[in-house]
């Protein structure tokens, strides 16, 4: 006897199934939306982080900034100080210059033999005019003016014949280029 089961029970197994399958789909998609989150989350504090971060440095960015503004007033303040230096020590240097020049002028003119009338200095270059007894006098004055430690190149202008007081004299006119650091 051929016996026939009516209960549905492949039914009951497609239900248990599709059952299962949803079970399994919905778990599926409840741990993909909490790793989503987790996800989110994680990032989420991630850039907060960075952004803190970035904001605190453009902070010390901003007082190195004022620093580095500090120190570059500091260097030109340095400079022209440096600068001023240079030109208070140069003009130490050259202060008794004038006088040290005058004195061995002084020397170097023969007594009673020549007149000077007139120095003029203008930068590196001395003018000198004067009078003398005659162009032996005038040439004797150039060698050992020459000679002179402040002098570097000596040149005579003019070397011309004047009667002064009925008195025949040469008038001269030279420059000398002075040396430098002297």
């Amino acid at each position: 006897m051929i016996r026939i089961n009516l209960l549905p029970y492949r039914e009951r197994e497609k239900k248990e199934n599709i059952q299962r399958q949803i079970i399994i789909l919905a778990s599926t998609l409840v741990l993909f939306l909490l790793i989503l989150v987790s996800i989110h989350l994680y990032v989420s504090v991630s850039v907060a982080g960075l952004e803190k971060s970035i904001t605190r440095a453009n902070a010390k960015l901003s007082v190195l900034n004022k620093k580095a503004g500090q120190i570059e007033g500091f260097k030109r303040d340095k400079k022209e100080l440096e600068q001023k230096l240079a030109v208070i020590n140069a003009l130490e240097g050259y202060r008794l210059f004038p006088v040290r020049m005058l004195d061995e002028l002084n020397h170097l003119v023969p007594s009673k033999e020549i007149w000077l009338e007139k120095l003029t200095q203008t930068g590196r270059e001395l003018r000198i005019e004067g009078m003398a007894r005659d162009n032996g006098t005038v040439a004797i004055f150039m060698k050992s003016l020459e000679k002179a430690s402040f002098v570097d190149t000596l040149d005579l202008i003019v070397s011309k014949e004047k009667e002064v007081a009925g008195v025949k004299l040469q008038q001269f006119t030279m420059t000398c280029v002075l040396k430098k650091g002297s």
